[in-house]
């Protein structure tokens, strides 16, 4: 039987790391084995992992090959090796994969030249990587799901506002402000979140520059201003720079805004928007948080623009509007315009084929075709 060896080394948790888990599990339910190697800092795993998987904590990628035992072995990379650290392992003869969690426009694709295949997590990536050379490409986009596991919560569930700040401690000012933004938040009174009047557009992310809110803020905000009646929420947390930026870019509707910071409950803080805005789609690879919004029934939204276009279902999960870049924001004006004459709310019943794509059913079975081809590739490999 095949044994997969994933390797994942973020030393925090994201959008990656939920995709990873749920991978897991589908592996271990259609009956293949599989070891995690994990940032040896990451607190996480052992409780989003079931106890089947062994989880080994290693300080480098160096340190993989000699866990490996003696015969070769198929290896997945969440976190890709670069060329130099994956040769140990190309010399042993294993066979190395990876999953390309994120486009490649505007990024170096040379770490992944030396990956004998290739997995994306939407057509949109795949595109990037076929655009940048890449073509030992698994064809079918590896959709996710909307992993809510430990995770849901209901609209009952109590969110008491978070630090909007993950700190960056390779950086001297990040190291600082760590220490000294807790006492400040300490002398603040605890805040819960309660909906206030109005329309209630979100933000359910991690506040990072692959998003770009700041960018995005900066062309629909003045929109926003002309329109009172709506106010955001900020679920989510990024660095210092990622956070100074977004409140920048919100200046025009400074008075309508709330952070929160990160919050685990997230199916909870979905069925307390009206709506979930995404970011800007070209530096995105799938956006979990769309699918998890949608499965809780709020709807999205987007710029109409893939990935975007491939998670949502216009006019049943969600709204399409021009990219404000080219347009000033006037197509994002105009869909306030119609949301405030009109609420527009997900069908159930019509968004049910839609959402289908994204369970977990629809995830195996599309694990099973990958393992289909990888195991048929292994054998080209091994001759």
């Amino acid at each position: 039987m095949i044994h997969c060896y994933q390797v994942n080394r973020q030393p925090g948790w994201g959008g990656g790391e939920v995709y990873t888990a749920f991978f897991t599990r589908t592996l271990l339910r259609l009956g293949i084995p599989t070891t995690l190697f994990v940032h040896p800092g990451n607190p996480h795993w052992a409780a989003r992992l079931p106890a089947e998987c062994t989880v080994i904590p290693v300080e480098s990628m160096a340190d993989i090959a000699g866990k490996l035992g003696g015969s070769s072995g198929w290896l997945l990379f969440h976190t890709p090796a670069g060329e130099a650290e994956a040769a140990p392992l190309h010399r042993a003869g294993h066979f190395l994969s990876a999953i390309a969690h994120m486009p490649l426009y505007g990024r170096n694709p040379a770490y992944l030249r030396s990956y004998h295949l290739v997995y994306a997590v939407s057509a949109h990536v795949v595109d990037s990587l076929h655009a940048a050379g890449i073509h030992k490409v698994h064809k079918e986009p590896l959709w996710g799901v909307a992993d809510l596991e430990g995770r849901g919560g209901t609209v009952d569930t109590t969110i008491l506002a978070a630090s909007p700040y993950d700190w960056d401690m390779r950086k001297g000012r990040d190291r600082l402000l760590s220490w000294v933004y807790p006492l400040y938040a300490a002398l603040r009174p605890k805040r819960q979140f309660t909906r206030a009047p109005g329309i209630t557009l979100g933000l359910v992310s991690r506040l990072t520059p692959i998003k770009q809110f700041p960018l995005l803020f900066r062309q629909i905000a003045p929109a926003l201003a002309r329109h009172p009646e709506f106010r955001l929420e900020v679920f989510g947390s990024g660095g210092y720079a990622s956070v100074r930026d977004l409140r920048r870019a919100l200046r025009p509707i400074r008075d309508r805004v709330r952070f929160w910071g990160q919050q685990r409950d997230v199916g909870a803080v979905y069925r307390k928007l009206d709506y979930l805005l995404t970011g800007l789609p070209e530096k995105e690879a799938l956006g979990l948080n769309i699918l998890e919004a949608q499965a809780c029934g709020t709807p999205v939204l987007a710029v109409n623009a893939r990935p975007f276009t491939e998670t949502v279902a216009d006019g049943i999960t969600g709204l399409f509007y021009d990219d404000p870049r080219g347009d000033a924001g006037a197509s994002f004006d105009k869909l306030l315009h119609q949301l405030a004459a009109k609420p527009f709310h997900v069908s159930s019943e019509l968004s049910k084929q839609h959402l289908d794509q994204f369970s977990e059913a629809a995830f195996a079975q599309r694990v099973a075709r990958l393992l289909e081809t990888t195991a048929r590739i292994i054998g080209e490999h091994a001759r």
